[in-house]
Parts: C-alpha cells; sequence; structure tokens
C-alpha cells in the first residue's frame, strides 16, 4: 500500500498500485522538473511522490480550466480535475508510452466531464429555460439576458461580455462545447482534439466550425 500526499490540490489518498509495466524507465537522479511526462508517470510507479506531485502541477490548471468550461461549475471542476489525477494514478500501470501524455489525461478529464453532464441531465438539474432546435434536431439554448446598456466602467462591460462567452459556451450541446474548448480555449491542434474525443479530424473541424457559428448566433448583440 502506497500512501500518496497530493500537495497540489487534491485531497490525501491511499492508493494501491499493481506491478509496474510502463515501458518508459525512471531516469534515475534526474531533478522531476527536468523529466517529461512519460518519465514521471514511471517514477510514480516506483513510489516517487515528487515525481506524481509534478505532474499534477504541470497539468492541475489546465484540466481544471477545461472541466470548468465543460460545466460551468468551478467547484465540481476541481472535484474532477481531483479524480482525474487520481484515476491516473491508480491506473498508470496500464498507461502505453507510445501515447502522449496530454491526450491521455484530458481523455480521463474529458469523459469525466460527459458522464456528469449526463447525469445533471438525467436528474434535470440544469434549467434550460428557452431553446430552439438546429438542423441536427438538437436543443440549444440561445437566449441571453440583454445588458446592453451603457456602462461607464470598462472593466464591467469587459465582465459582462465574458460572462456572455462563458454562458454561451456553456450552453453549446456538449459535443460541439468539447470540440471548441479543446480548439479555442485549450489551443489544441485538430489532431490532438481528434485523439481526445477519439473522432476523425475532418468531425473535429467540422464541430469546431459549427461551434463557432452557433456562439455567433448566441452572440450577436455583443458583437
Amino acid at each position: 500500500m502506497t500512501t500518496l500526499t497530493l500537495s497540489a490540490g487534491l485531497k490525501d489518498a491511499e492508493l494501491e498500485t499493481e506491478s509496474p509495466v510502463l515501458a518508459v524507465e525512471p531516469s534515475g537522479d534526474v531533478p522531476v522538473e527536468k523529466m517529461d511526462d512519460h518519465q514521471l508517470l514511471a517514477a510514480t510507479l516506483t513510489g516517487d511522490e515528487a515525481a506524481f506531485r509534478e505532474l499534477v502541477r504541470r497539468y492541475q490548471n489546465q484540466i481544471t480550466n477545461y472541466v470548468y468550461r465543460m460545466l460551468n461549475d468551478y467547484d465540481r471542476a476541481v472535484d474532477l480535475a481531483q479524480e482525474t489525477f487520481v484515476r491516473v494514478y491508480t491506473s498508470a500501470e496500464r498507461y502505453q508510452a507510445t501515447y502522449s501524455f496530454s491526450t491521455y489525461i484530458y481523455r480521463i478529464a474529458h469523459n469525466l466531464a460527459i458522464s456528469e453532464l449526463r447525469q445533471r441531465k438525467r436528474r434535470r438539474l440544469i434549467p434550460f429555460p428557452t431553446f430552439f432546435s438546429d438542423k441536427d434536431s438538437e436543443e440549444i439554448e440561445v437566449e441571453i439576458e440583454d445588458k446592453r446598456q451603457v456602462l461607464a466602467d470598462d472593466s464591467m462591460i469587459a465582465d459582462e461580455r465574458r460572462l456572455a462567452v462563458q454562458k454561451a459556451i456553456a450552453s453549446l450541446p456538449e459535443k460541439y462545447r468539447a470540440a471548441l474548448v479543446l480548439c479555442d480555449i485549450e489551443e489544441k491542434s485538430y489532431e490532438e482534439i481528434s485523439e481526445v474525443l477519439d473522432l476523425p479530424v475532418g468531425t473535429v473541424k467540422s464541430r469546431i466550425n459549427r461551434a463557432r457559428n452557433l456562439l455567433k448566433e448566441k452572440l450577436k448583440e455583443y458583437l
């Protein structure tokens, strides 16, 4: 039994690991800051908690931000980011070093976010006051509160626009939202998004284009 303390924002947890089969060997006395992601995960399998903390440090903000953009719920995003890293730790021995670690961890986070969204729909925890059906017969929330009054404070105007964009992204169907966030916020390449979502590149491009067009429609009063 290995007791792991996640000092970079994760709760303490006792996690049990199996015999390591990761193809990459740890890098001996190389400082964790100098290791690549594969080496850090290999070192984690040997019980090197510093190596795992370095992985958390590298990806915690990115993963939390991605899940937050998917859920529009920061507290839940923090929880699911924590769960993402716990799953990385507990399944480290099954990781294939031939794949990008970034793709691997984003895929875990994405699956957790999608599961959360689907649970919310089943429990009817998300209010959707106004809908229309697009050409794909999907329900899409399109009304954004009209706050176009003249504001003297530029920072208030910027905040208003930011919140409008945030709300518009959160209202996109999940398949479009994921592709858009990965591309325009996380700045992933089409190929990386294809791997995370397990979709052909052509489908990824189509979804991103569709998402951008939906956003333009939703935000036309702010443009």
